[in-house]
């Protein structure tokens, strides 16, 4: 195969949707986020609907983080400004690394949309135990930009010049 012709690479992606309110029922963020990956080819590892708090969060990101069958995480939810969004709080003690590149393209592609509404979010991504950690705002409008125009491309081994996806064998290394 020649290095221009890449074969897709489906991945076990974990949802989290944070919310204190949300149920399976009424969850459209999470939804649109397992819709938009299974019709990309990648395979939903996991789903879980969590309450906005930050051991909570981590308790269940943990478990998804020490599971090697798991390649990436997206969270949807508790990344605005109010007393109970805590969502990068949580996450960013548990990444080695962080891509602070995720929340600035993010907001910029979000403020094409929603205008200087974009400051309110701290959407942030990483890297913890060789797992991708996406955390995005909790409307479906944030999710599919998100899944659309950044993560999924980044999620993709046919991406060029690079991607996530091909780095993802030496993320483990010291």
């Amino acid at each position: 195969m020649s290095n221009t012709q890449r074969q897709f690479i489906s991945l076990n992606i974990a949802i989290m949707v944070v919310s204190d309110s949300r149920t399976e029922a009424t969850d459209t963020s999470g939804k649109t986020l397992v819709d938009r990956l299974t019709e990309t080819g990648h395979r939903c590892a996991d789903k879980a609907i969590i309450a906005d708090d930050i051991y909570l969060i981590r308790a269940k990101l943990s478990s998804w983080i020490a599971d090697p069958s798991i390649n990436a995480i997206i969270t949807t939810g508790g990344t605005g400004v109010t007393g109970r969004d805590g969502t990068p709080e949580a996450v960013q003690p548990l990444l080695d690394k962080e891509l602070t590149g995720f929340g600035e393209v993010f907001r910029s592609l979000s403020y094409d949309e929603i205008g200087t509404s974009t400051i309110q979010s701290r959407a942030i991504a990483g890297v913890a135990n060789g797992h991708y950690i996406f955390c995005v705002p909790g409307s479906s409008g944030a999710c599919r930009t998100a899944w659309d125009k950044l993560i999924s491309a980044q999620l993709d081994y046919r991406t060029r010049p690079c991607n996530l996806v091909e780095v993802m064998p030496r993320l483990l290394e010291k």
